[in-house]
This record gives C-alpha cells, sequence and structure tokens, in this order.
C-alpha cells in the first residue's frame, strides 16, 4: 500500500533526477508553481493532500519519464546524497523577507531542493524564473550559492542590496569600497556597487544547466 509520503518523495526525487525544485518541475509541467510546494502537502487542518493524477501524468510528460521510472523512485530513499538546500526563485528573493540581516535563508516563502554540493547555513539556491533575468542561464535553471565561499575575480555572484533587490552578475573587481561586477542580464560596461549598499556577497558554485 502507498503511503501519503512515499508518493511525495517521488515527486521531489522525480525533480531532483531533473536538477528542479519542486516548484520548478510544476512550472516545467504547466502547473501552478506552488502545485508541490511542501505547505501543499497537508490542508490547515493536518489533513494529508494527495497530488492528483493529472499532476503525475504532466510531470511525467513534462521531464519524459515513465510511469515505471516513477514507481521505482518510490522506493529511492536518498535522491541526492542526502543533500538538501532551501530554494526560491529569483524575483522571490527579492523580497525584504527572504533573508534574515546575516544572510541566511528566512521567511515561508523556501521550498527545498536535493542538489549535489555542500550545505551550510549560509548556502542556498535560487532558481531563474524569468528568461530576461540573465543571459548566461536559461529560465529554470537552479543556483546554489553560498555567503561564506571566497570572493575572487571572475566569480559569479549574488548580490544582496539593502534596497532588496538581487543581483546576479561576475566580478570584475573587489576593494573595500564595493564590487564592481558585470551584469549578466545586460550588456556594455560594468556597475559599480558601494559596499554600504550591499547586505552581502553570494558566490555562485553550482548550476543545474
Amino acid at each position: 500500500m502507498l503511503k501519503h509520503e512515499q508518493i511525495w518523495h517521488a515527486i521531489d526525487a522525480l525533480a531532483a533526477r531533473h536538477g528542479l525544485s519542486a516548484s520548478g518541475l510544476a512550472r516545467r509541467a504547466g502547473l501552478d508553481p506552488t502545485t508541490f510546494n511542501r505547505s501543499k502537502r497537508l490542508t490547515p487542518d493536518g489533513r494529508q493532500r494527495w497530488p492528483s493524477t493529472e499532476s503525475v501524468a504532466k510531470i511525467l510528460m513534462a521531464t519524459q519519464e515513465s510511469l515505471d521510472t516513477f514507481v521505482s523512485l518510490i522506493s529511492v530513499q536518498d535522491p541526492a546524497a542526502g543533500l538538501r538546500m532551501p530554494v526560491i526563485s529569483l524575483s522571490e528573493a527579492a523580497s525584504p523577507a527572504a533573508f534574515s540581516e546575516l544572510g541566511e535563508p528566512a521567511g515561508g516563502t523556501w521550498d527545498e531542493i536535493a542538489l549535489p554540493g555542500f550545505q551550510g547555513r549560509k548556502s542556498f539556491a535560487v532558481e531563474i524564473d524569468s528568461p530576461s533575468a540573465s543571459t548566461l542561464y536559461g529560465e529554470g535553471t537552479v543556483l546554489l550559492a553560498s555567503c561564506d565561499a571566497q570572493v575572487r575575480r571572475g566569480d559569479r555572484v549574488l548580490l544582496r542590496l539593502k534596497d532588496g533587490g538581487m543581483v546576479l552578475g561576475e566580478v570584475r573587481r573587489e576593494t573595500t569600497n564595493g564590487i564592481d561586477l558585470a551584469r549578466t542580464e545586460a550588456s556594455g560596461p560594468s556597475q559599480f556597487f558601494p559596499r554600504d549598499d550591499i547586505v552581502f556577497v553570494a558566490r555562485i558554485f553550482w548550476a543545474s544547466q
């Protein structure tokens, strides 16, 4: 007899198999991005909520996987070596409540993704949710970033600004006064961001492309 947690586990494992978060998998299948979020797996009064057969059929079609594959994932205990990381879309990451003052994921909009890499208190993932967000990464790409990693010239980073903005780019020069960044969504000269305007700098160390 199938259990509630086994079905949801298989959906998470299918998403991890294709380098996606649960919300990214739903989006690829043409579903509402929140369809598979953990907050949707139980009703407000604590009753189990099951995914519909239609939604399962759509994610199998979107990933070109068979029903047999989905069934086999039900028994997989660990889709990605046990490493889970908080993930959020790039546009949602701009929310004032998305991060704590220390650069740690905060608030209730975060999902989880199972991916290779490392976990740390200041490591997180963002999902490119707009084709105009970056010329380097396609829509649906998941980026793993860490605020603990040392940043050097040529590294791709995410800047969290005090005005709430999130900036994706490549480091051209870093000084005590700020960072000169080549924006990935625009051509032309690099842009300087004063240190006083920056909340944190997170180095991108893995992309699902």
